[in-house]
């Protein structure tokens, strides 16, 4: 069952990633500049944040085998009206309209999890979808692109969401348990909000340096190699997270938090690093992310459908600013720079017991 939910995670997390070798064929096919077809990215990201806490909200008293369903619908239906559209502004909207159907169906998703496992081995296989997505999403575009056309890589990432539907059916269609009312699940929330931004802050030091991998492993290495294999880290890194949050949280925070910010360091001082270290800081950038989202999971009982669309925003926020803040360093301190002062900021690697972890916490000390 988490299988195939992880499947239309990884068919969505593909969406989002293959717009990137797709740009220059979507502008040339449509007529527009290339920064136009550029705002496809941009407006997926925003749906994705915005849509997270407000699908939640409207979907948390809908059974979730409904709702899983209903969020899929609306998503293939999008990816549809794209392959066969010829005009930019209606494939703008349907971008939008597919990372908030997104945003609804993960939020519903990770709070589904949690009932076939711990959270922490829930929350990996889910977000193995993803990080499967980040490798495969950009190459599997541009081949596509270059073998079918840009509209081919539309139908495919409908069709992958397919066998998602069988198993959605499959799921109890009885709502979440959670404290009443939508202000009560906020009261619930409120106190983790520093857990929030640390997650927040940790996304955006990975994606800040992900979006420039390419250009930053010039004279290095080649960047296909670079890019999979912090890729791979990420896997990596997230699936080894499932196995350790759930147990030792405090230890993954504070001992792979200062490797993470050591890694950002090390490459900031000596860039030739980074064919060493791809690798691991792709798998210490998930292995907190993941557990930051974990320890949300399991504190938030209260509140588990908005839980997991507070998280899924929080994630989504640091993936659209991370690249903008890194961005800006380009030409002056650099991508690394930044990815060490968020990571720095999050302060995971300062205390075993992050913020929002008090007597309630399921966890054990270190």
């Amino acid at each position: 069952m988490l299988y195939f939910l992880a499947l239309a995670v990884f068919a969505m997390g593909t969406s989002e990633f293959m717009l990137a070798g797709l740009v220059p064929a979507v502008a040339a096919a449509l007529d527009v500049s290339l920064a136009q077809a550029g705002y496809l990215t941009s407006a997926f990201a925003v749906g994705m944040v915005v849509g997270a806490p407000l699908m939640a909200a409207l979907a948390r008293r809908w059974p979730p085998r409904t709702a899983l369903l209903g969020f899929l619908v609306v998503f293939v239906a999008a990816h549809i009206l794209g392959a066969v559209t010829t005009s930019f502004a209606v494939l703008l909207g349907t971008r939008v309209v597919a990372a908030v159907a997104n945003a609804g169906f993960l939020a519903v998703a990770i709070t589904v999890a949690t009932r076939f496992g711990p959270p922490g081995r829930a929350l990996a296989v889910l977000l193995g979808g993803t990080t499967v997505a980040c490798i495969a999403g950009v190459p599997g575009g541009a081949l596509l692109d270059a073998a079918f056309g840009w509209r081919s890589a539309f139908w495919v990432v409908a069709a992958l969401c397919v066998p998602a539907f069988a198993a959605v059916w499959r799921i109890p269609d009885t709502p979440a348990g959670g404290v009443s009312g939508l202000r009560a699940e906020f009261r619930e929330l409120r106190p983790l909000a520093p857990v929030l931004l640390r997650a927040a802050l940790v996304n955006a030091a990975t994606f800040g340096v992900f979006t420039y991998l390419a250009p930053l492993s010039e004279g290095l290495a080649p960047a296909p190699v670079v890019l999979a294999a912090f890729g791979l880290g990420c896997f990596a890194g997230v699936t080894a997270a499932g196995r350790l949050a759930d147990r030792w949280p405090g230890r993954v925070l504070a001992v792979g938090g200062s490797l993470l910010l050591a890694g950002w360091i090390v490459l900031a001082l000596v860039p030739a690093a980074l064919v060493v270290l791809a690798f691991t800081q792709g798998a210490l950038s998930f292995a907190v992310g993941g557990t930051l989202i974990t320890r949300i999971l399991s504190r938030a009982t209260g509140a588990p459908t908005m839980a997991g669309s507070y998280a899924t925003a929080a994630l989504n926020v640091g993936a659209a600013a991370g690249p903008v803040l890194a961005g800006v360093a380009l030409g002056t301190v650099g991508p690394y720079w930044v990815a060490a002062a968020l990571v720095t900021a999050a302060g995971v690697g300062r205390s075993a017991r992050p913020a929002g972890s008090g007597p309630r916490s399921r966890s054990r000390r270190p």
